[in-house]
């Protein structure tokens, strides 16, 4: 097959498959080398960055996907406003977040955290297959260790862990308290006691 065919032939993979392509996928699928898989989705690549096509070729999760281009976000938020959102609730997003940069985690160590309970929470993580049990920490009780999963990677469209923001570049600002300024009178109260 020419090189041309092989283009074509990754391209006609990426379109129709739902998860990220490996190179090693598209090598067995097609019955090429590795060299020129990666050649060839390079040149797709790049082709769609320089035609400025809505669609491009992005890695995420140790393959390869085709995902509409950023540019063109806002139209396909209109498109699919009113469809069934897969959007996660605040406190899964912040158990999500624990987990991904704590891995492997206990229960109790994110209860810790986050001063609540989140068995729910949990649960709907590893429904949706975005955490996953990594086995049981060495401690009483012998308790659960969660980790994230690559649909986690997918679904936040990173190649690895290592793409999660650094944590010294995050702007975090800390929620107060709920009785807001009540709380601060109590310090004030309690420092001058």
């Amino acid at each position: 097959m020419a090189e041309d065919g092989i283009r074509s032939a990754i391209e006609a993979l990426l379109f129709v498959s739902e998860k990220p392509l490996t190179i090693e996928q598209i090598k067995k699928t097609l019955g090429v080398d590795a060299d020129l898989a990666r050649q060839s989705i390079d040149s797709l690549r790049a082709e769609y960055e320089l035609s400025k096509r809505g669609i491009r070729v992005y890695e995420v999760a140790g393959g390869f996907r085709m995902i509409s281009a950023p540019d063109f976000s806002v139209f396909l938020k209109k498109l699919h406003k009113g469809a069934q959102s897969d959007k996660l609730s605040k406190p899964a997003l912040e158990t999500l977040a624990i987990i991904a940069y704590k891995q492997p985690v206990t229960r109790l160590e994110i209860e810790s955290l986050r001063q609540v309970n989140i068995d729910g929470v949990i649960s709907t993580l590893l429904e949706r297959s975005l955490i996953r049990i990594t086995g049981r920490r060495k401690a009483p009780g012998n308790p659960y260790c969660f980790g994230t999963t690559r649909e986690f990677l997918e679904h936040f469209g990173l190649k690895s862990l290592e793409d999660l923001p650094k944590l010294d570049t995050l702007d975090v600002t800390l929620p107060e308290g709920k009785n807001g300024e009540q709380d601060n009178e109590h310090k004030e109260s309690a420092s001058t006691n």
